[in-house]
This record gives structure tokens, sequence and C-alpha cells, in this order.
């Protein structure tokens, strides 16, 4: 009988399996349907009913509720929105083994197109809960152990993943055993799944003088990395708890590779130096000789799938995909994919000074393991995604870096009259978006360089060789072209440099403004013209050309004649020069645009015709408020940057900057302080000074005054007052009476001159 352990099927109704059909076959010619031997006619009908009865109880299961730890974490995140999205799916025997192929179609795992999802998802976060989380039925955040006991308990299946986070571990191990403690209380059956990695695995040595891969088969054998080792007893002690209760209480151990895929983690690193494209070399820690086993994080979230469903015997299962890639050719083909082609090997040592590789990742990345997970491939149906690897699946996987972490391009073409201001727009929109600047005039001598730089170094190896053999046949071509046209290329070469710069891995990973070209109907349609998407049975526009190059918007600038002329004709003469705007120059170039642009078939029709709707700006006034609004209008349109935000270098470097400039700024601010003080101490001093001289000059006049006008009174005094008041002093000098005042006034009472 079929064990009910599988996911709903889309279809109800479904013929008898042939290992069904089989097995009722045989019991029919041993005359009894149970196999006892007793001679009996058997009907097959009521048979295939039979089997189907667990059937039909599967198709009434509710789904598994699932707890997974730190949801909000890279690997767990990636797992909980794979089994979020797998739908009741495709029955699985007893074995283990899944039914026919046709079945397996109509009842796969997949998409929630019909029915409910097979599991719901539950688990902790590290950080706030987050209501953009639709794969996590419930979040936990900050909960105590009696806490966590109690939701761990209301589960179905516990995962906890400690690839990521070395404090997880003790975590689990408390998890594990709690669980085991509260067994007498479940009220049906649960399993427990360790998520640890190959690192546990990290110092084993093989025996076999084959040197044949170690399986999961031999996992007794395995010995940890030094900084691993609790990671090994936490395997031992999961391993332990299950097998106390099989049926009550299983427990299984999946020992990850190295993840990969959807966004990247542990090689994060090597994608993001690639991508940004700073590094003319990618950096390889090691000699990179060294052998990394690896696995796709959708690829480990299968397994868990199949673990959960299947039920497999083995409780110690390998999580690792076939490929036997050395670190140096993971980080090679990164390179290749997304930045220069080049790889430098460099000194372990210089991985512990790079802020953004924890310690753990690097020594993951420095193991060398050959692995192999013979139970994967004999007891799991895995649908694999990256089955051979990360380095046969880059295109891959390298566009799911880009469409899990936004890193998409912005590709614009700026176009309008000369001296219209094409390129100041497209420098500001560079620095905007931190998008490539494309000139035809950098373009060419750009390409001139390299061609010269690989002729000139080119390797002794056939693959060099063929490389600068086309690189010097290539360069021929352009020098010829540029001295037979007075220093221009001729169409068909200049489209073919400026489509090889679009295609670029910097410009395919950041963007680019291109700037003023191109310049007619003809040359858009070649520039972006490919073979590659040419449909003979429906031939479309769009699906003829490159969309990898294909600009998202388009920008016409436009101005009036008078405008353009006035704006020349303000230019410094050296602006004039560089931009070759001499008069009769200028106005032959603005009358030749001007009348292609009448034409039928011009460079804005042919986006018209790819429903790519240019974007009309009307330029009249070159002051700084319009020239802002004008760009605030193009940054509305084009919408918020896709790439990485500032790394901790640049944040630090933002920040010194700002405190350097703050620091200038106050700097100038106390020194224009002191000056301000300075002058109103000059200026008081001045004030002081002057004020004091004028009052000096005040009491001067004054006292002149008092003593212009003092004088009548004191010859007045000196004539008439002081003889008479000197003898009656004298008169009371010979009295001496007993009040000398009184006496004095009565003597000058006596003798005063008025009274004569």
């Amino acid at each position: 009988m079929l064990e009910s352990t599988g996911c709903l099927c889309h279809v109800l109704q479904r013929r008898t399996p042939p290992r069904a059909a089989k097995t009722l076959a045989s019991q029919a010619r041993e005359g009894h349907p149970h196999g006892n031997g007793t001679p009996t006619t058997l009907t097959l009908l009521p048979a295939v009913d039979r089997l189907a009865e667990p059937r039909m109880e599967r198709l009434k299961q509710s789904p598994k509720r699932v707890f997974i730890n730190n949801v909000d974490s890279y690997a767990s995140k990636c797992i909980s929105k794979f089994l979020s999205q797998c739908a009741l799916g495709a029955p699985v025997d007893a074995e283990g083994e899944m039914e026919t192929e046709e079945e397996e179609e109509e009842g796969r795992v997949g998409s929630k197109q019909s029915g409910e999802g097979a599991f719901h998802v539950v688990g902790t976060v590290s950080e706030e809960p987050d209501e953009g989380r639709a794969y996590v039925l419930e979040q936990y955040s900050k909960l105590n152990r009696e806490e966590l006991l109690a939701k761990l308990m209301s589960c179905d299946v516990v995962i906890y993943n400690i690839t990521q986070h070395a404090d997880q571990v003790e975590e689990a191990s408390w998890a594990v055993s709690a669980l085991h403690n509260e067994m007498s209380h479940f009220s049906k059956p649960k399993m427990f799944i360790l998520v640890s990695t190959v690192m546990t695995w990290a110092c084993s040595k093989s025996v076999d003088p084959d040197d044949d891969p170690f399986t999961d088969e031999i996992f007794w054998r395995r010995r940890a990395h030094p900084n691993f080792k609790q990671h090994t007893d936490l395997e031992k002690r999961v391993a332990k708890m299950g097998k106390t209760n099989m049926k009550l209480f299983s427990t299984y151990v999946v020992a990850s590779g190295l993840q990969y895929g959807m966004g990247e983690q542990t090689f994060h690193f090597f994608f993001k130096t690639a991508w940004l494209g700073r590094e003319g070399e990618i950096p390889v820690f090691g000699d990179g000789n060294n052998i990394v086993p690896t696995v796709h994080i959708n690829d480990l979230a299968s397994v868990i799938q199949n673990v959960i469903e299947q039920r497999p015997k083995p409780y110690y299962l390998l999580a690792v995909d076939y490929s036997n890639n050395t670190m140096g050719d993971i980080v090679k083909k990164i390179s290749s994919a997304l930045g220069p082609g080049k790889i430098q090997k460099k000194p372990v040592e210089e991985a512990f000074l790079t802020k953004d590789l924890s310690v753990m990742e690097i020594d993951s990345l420095l193991v060398n393991l050959r692995m192999e997970g013979v139970y994967l491939k004999e007891l799991l149906s895995i649908n694999w995604v990256c089955e051979s690897g990360l380095v046969d699946n880059i295109e891959l996987v390298v566009e799911e870096y880009r469409q899990t972490r936004g890193l998409l391009p912005i590709r614009l073409c700026v176009l309008g009259p000369p001296a219209v201001g094409k390129t100041t727009v497209s420098k500001q929109i560079c620095e905007h978006y931190k998008l490539h600047h494309i000139t035809l005039k950098e373009t060419i001598s750009e390409t001139i360089l390299k061609l010269e730089d690989t002729v000139k170094n080119a390797g002794p190896d056939a693959e060099n060789e063929d490389t600068a053999a086309e690189a010097h046949e290539l360069l021929n071509s352009l020098k010829d072209s540029m001295e037979q046209n007075g220093g221009l290329l001729d169409e068909q070469l200049l489209v073919k440099v400026v489509r090889d710069k679009l295609m670029s891995n910097p410009c395919r990973n950041q963007g680019f403004v291109l700037d003023s070209f191109p310049k007619t109907y003809e040359q858009a349609k070649e520039l972006f013209y490919s073979e590659d998407h040419e449909s003979e049975d429906e031939p479309s526009l769009i699906s003829s050309h490159s969309k990898r190059i294909m600009p998202e918007f388009v920008l016409c600038l436009d101005a009036s004649d008078d405008f353009l002329k006035n704006r020349v004709m303000n230019l410094p003469e050296r602006l004039v020069k560089d931009h070759n705007y001499e008069q009769e120059h200028f106005l032959r170039r603005l009358a030749r645009y001007r009348e292609k642009n009448l034409e039928d078939e011009t460079v804005i029709s042919y986006f018209d015709e790819l429903d790519i709707t240019p974007m009309y700006l009307e330029i009249t006034s070159s002051s700084e408020p319009d020239c802002l609004l004008l760009m605030q209008k193009i940054f509305d349109t084009v919408g918020q940057p896709r790439n990485y935000g500032p790394s901790s270098q640049e944040v630090e470097e933002e920040q010194r900057r700002k405190a350097e400039e703050r620091m200038r700024r106050e700097a100038l601010e106390d020194a224009e302080q002191e000056r301000k003080e300075a002058e109103e101490a000059r200026l008081r001093v001045a004030h002081w000074e002057e004020w004091t001289k004028g009052l000096e000059d005040v009491r001067r006049q004054e006292e002149e005054l008092l003593e212009a006008q003092s004088v009548p009174l004191r010859s007045y005094l000196i004539e008439h007052v002081m003889p008479t008041l000197t003898q009656g002093l004298m008169e009371c000098c010979t009295a001496r009476p007993q009040d000398p005042v009184d006496f004095l006034a009565e003597y000058l009472l006596k003798k005063n001159p008025l009274n004569h």
C-alpha cells in the first residue's frame, strides 16, 4: 500500500500506477489479495479502489506547519520562499520512489497554481517583523525559551539552519533537546531537520588511494574544521535525539555545500567586486586550486522538501551538486560573466583584511573537499536547478543575482541639436545613477588603446594568439578608416565600436547614457539590430533587436535656433574650440540636424516604432533653477537608482569628508567670527577714542566759557568784596568775639558799599 506522505495531486481521477497494477497481478496469480496462498478469485476494480483509499486520505491532508529559524537571513529566507510556493503534489511510495513519469508530470510539486500550499511556514526573525515577507505566515521576534518552545510544539516540522550564524548553534541544540523531552506531549509525529555545513568535513582525510570523493555513506569519518567543532557536536546530538522513537520524533542532518544563487551570500564579495568593475582583476585568496563543494540554495531547499515528504531512512545527507569546481574556476567564471575577466591570486591573510568577508565565510572559501551526495541520487527525487554546479550555470546564477538584488541596468539615449546641453545633462544623469557616459570620441580612443594593449601583451597560448590576431586586424581596420576619412570612422566600424562598448560588462551591469548617438535611422537600426533575436516565424522589430543594449529611456532635448546661437556666442573660447563650435561650422551642423529631423525616417521615429516613447524637453533658459527643475523631471521619469548603495568604505569616506568639510566650515566661521570681533573691537576703540576726544573738547570749551564768564564777577569781588572782607577778618581777630561768624556778618553789613 502506498504511504500517505505525498502532496495533493492536481488531478484526482488518475489511472492505476504501474507498480500497483503489477502488485495486483501478482496477488491475482497467487490466488489471494493478501498473498496468504488461499485460492480465491480477485476482481481488479475493487482492488484498485482499495489502493485508492490511501490516496483519498492523502487528499484530505492539511498542509504541514514548518518552523524555520531566522527567516530574514539569506539561506532561511530562500528555503522559506521555496517551501511556501510548493503545492500539494506528487505522492511517494514507501521506498521513497516517485510513481511513473506520467504520474509525476501530473502531480509534480511546483507552483501553487491550484489548491492549497503544502507548507505553512513560520519562523523567528533577528530584527522586527516585516509585512513584506509574504512567504512567512507568522514571524516571531524576541521570544524567551518558554514562548519559543510553545511555537515549536505547534509545528509539524522544525528546521534549524546553522550555516550562516554560529550563534544559532546553541539555540538549535536547546530546541532539539527540548522537543525530545516533550515527546510524551506530542499530539502527532514531528520532524527536526538540522541544516548544517560541509565545514564539519573540512579536515577529513580520504583513506582511498584513488582519492574518491567523500560521500554521506561514510559520514562517521568526517573531521570538522577547528572553528566548526560545535557544529559537529550538534549534528551528533540531533542524530541521538532521533533514535529514541523515530516514528514519533525523527531527526535529520542535511550538510549543505557552499550556497549560491538567489542574490548570493558566501560568494557575494566576488559577485559585487566584479559587478562594480572598480578592480582590474578579481582577487582569489590562496592558490585557488582548492575544490569547493557547492549547492544552489533552491536545490538545498528541494532536498529539505524531499526529506519532509519522503522521510528517507538515512538521517545524514550531503546536499551538494555534482560539480568539482576549484575556487579559481568559480572566481574566473564570475569575473568573465560580470567583470574584467581576469583574476589575481592573493595571500590568504589579505582575506581577513576584507571587511565584506566574515571569518566563517573565509574558512568556507578555503575548504578543499571532493564530495558526492549518494543518497540524493539514490533515494530522493530532486528537481535540480543547477545539478552541474555554479560554473556551468553561471548565466542563470548571474541573472538571479541581478534580479534578486535589483541590480538592473538603466539605459538612456540623449539626443538633440548641437549646443543644447546633451553632454551636461548626460554627465549629471551618470553622476546621479552611477552610469557610464558613452561618447563617440572617448569610445573610439578607449577601443584603440585596448586593442593596442591586447596586441602588445598577447600570451603564448593558442587562445591568446587568436585573440591577439583578431585585435590586430580590427586595430588596422580602425586606423586605416580614420586615415582615409580625415580622422573619422566609416559608419560600419563606428557602429561596431559603439555596440561592443554597450555590450561590455560595465554597461550591462550598471547601464549607460548614450550621448548624441545614433544620429540617423539607419545607424540606430544597425546599432540595435541583433541577428540572435531574429524570428523567422514571426518577424517583429522588437524581437530582432538586442534587448541587452536597447535604451529604456530616450531624452530628446530641443531649443530655438536663436537660443542656441546666443548660447554658443557666450561660451568661453576654450569650450568653443573643444566642441568645434566655430560660427560657420556650428551653423552647418545645426542646419544639418534640422534637415535630418524633417525626413520620414529619423532616430526618434525608430524608437517610436519600438514603442519607446521619447521624452521631449524644451530648453528655454540656462539659469541654475531651471536646470535643477529639468534634472528633477528626468530623475522622476527614470525612477530610483538600481545599484548598490554606498559601501562601508564609501560611507566612512563620506563621513570623513563631511567631518572635514564641517571642520573646515567651522574653522572659516570661527575665523570670520574672530575677524568680526576684532573689527568690532577696533571700531569700539576708535569710537571710544573719538568720544573721549570729543568729551575733552567739550570740557575744554566749557572751561573756557566758564573762565570767560567768571572774569567780571572775579573783578567785582576783588575790587569791592575782598577788601571789606579782609578788613572784617582783621577786626574779628583783634576783637575776638564769642561768635566770630555773627561778628563778621554784622561787620560786612555795616561796611557794605551799597549802603553808602
